[in-house]
């Protein structure tokens, strides 16, 4: 899977010197990665808006972003794998 190009979604930022440069929500310190990994463990996108500083419009366009740049990628990288 390749990254994603969160340059595309508005409701994000990196910022050189913020955070380390990683995605954040826009406008926050709050990593984009911590949606992900807690969602990973369990947490609904509801509790992440009451444990983080994000509402819940923030977690559905980055969901949304994702969601949809994930559906546009090709299957298989390597045409040459498909028979």
């Amino acid at each position: 899977m390749s990254t994603l190009e969160w340059s595309e979604c508005a409701a994000v930022e990196s910022i050189p010197g913020k955070v380390s440069g990683a995605w954040v929500f826009r406008g926050t310190r709050m990593p984009v990665k911590t949606v992900f990994e807690n969602l990973e463990a369990g947490m609904s996108p509801q509790e992440i808006t009451e444990v983080f500083d994000v509402t819940p419009e923030e977690v559905k366009a980055v969901l949304h972003f994702a969601s949809e740049s994930l559906a546009k990628e090709p299957l298989f990288a390597d045409e040459n794998l498909v028979r």
